[in-house]
């Protein structure tokens, strides 16, 4: 599929269609069964012309179970989901439950996990607020058994019809597919940029945004994790911008006569 928005954009990465599927694509990538990985790596495979796949064994990492749809698999992690409120914010070398896990974790884990798991990540300021954060969650099951990502040109709508529809872009492509979003709207709240991981700003954020009766597009790729794994797959001035389809098909239909055939945004093209 050709997207009339990618072409106007000039986009360096294929958009991302985010699809489920209880069929498995011929030759897609995934991660085995598990071993860790980071979803976003995926993301960028697709953005680059492949496909991946994902199942409820083969997400790569507890977060990505979460932000794909596989349910809270943030309970699976190590010493449960206390652990997991305390690993993201202060760290478990402050209880003696958490303690006592990192000990267990020590002949195992690699040192860099280790070391966060003990004195924490500071993405929140206690685990109190974090256990609040994900109690706000849309966690959610997806009904299909596999989640897809694969570029928007080998998407065949006739056939196929995605979740989601993710971006990257840079200042000037973000600034425009957020104008975009708002063009045909009449108001001004079309987008957000809600703090979470950065597979979740692609999955289980949008997903809640495409079941609602006036879908809103999602910025992401502000987990600073996730841009620390992406450091060598992506350029770094990038962000992504979600949108679920109905949303994208509204966007589509409204490139023509735009702003993206005007002045100001030809000059912002030009070197």
């Amino acid at each position: 599929m050709e997207s009339k928005i990618a072409r106007s954009l000039n986009l360096k990465y294929h958009p991302v269609a985010i699809l489920w599927s209880d069929d498995r694509p011929e030759k897609a990538m995934g991660f085995k069964q598990g071993k860790w990985g980071c979803v976003m790596w995926m993301l960028a495979a697709a953005a680059k012309g492949r496909t991946a796949a994902f199942d409820e064994r083969t997400y790569g990492c507890w977060g990505g179970g979460v932000g794909l749809g596989f349910g809270n698999q943030y309970l699976n992690f190590p010493g449960g989901i206390d652990c997991f409120y305390h690993f993201l914010s202060t760290g478990n070398e402050n209880w003696q439950e958490g303690r006592d896990m990192a000990e267990k974790l020590e002949s195992a884990a690699g040192k860099e996990f280790l070391e966060k798991f003990r004195h924490g990540e500071g993405y929140m300021k206690s685990p109190e607020l974090l256990k609040r954060f994900i109690d706000s969650l849309p966690i959610m099951e997806v009904p299909e058994k596999y989640v897809v990502f694969k570029p928007l040109t080998d998407l065949d709508p006739t056939r196929e019809q995605p979740q989601v529809i993710v971006f990257l872009a840079d200042p000037d492509q973000l600034s425009a597919l957020v104008v975009l979003a708002n063009y045909g709207r009449g108001d001004n709240l079309n987008v957000i940029a809600p703090f979470a991981a950065g597979c979740q700003q692609i999955g289980i954020l949008p997903y809640r945004e495409a079941r609602s009766e006036r879908p809103r597009a999602v910025i992401g790729l502000t987990d600073l994790s996730a841009r620390k794994n992406l450091k060598k797959q992506l350029d770094r001035n990038v962000l992504s911008f979600s949108v679920p389809w109905r949303m994208f098909d509204e966007m589509e239909d409204n490139v023509e006569g735009s702003f993206l055939q005007r002045e100001t945004w030809r000059a912002l093209q030009a070197p």
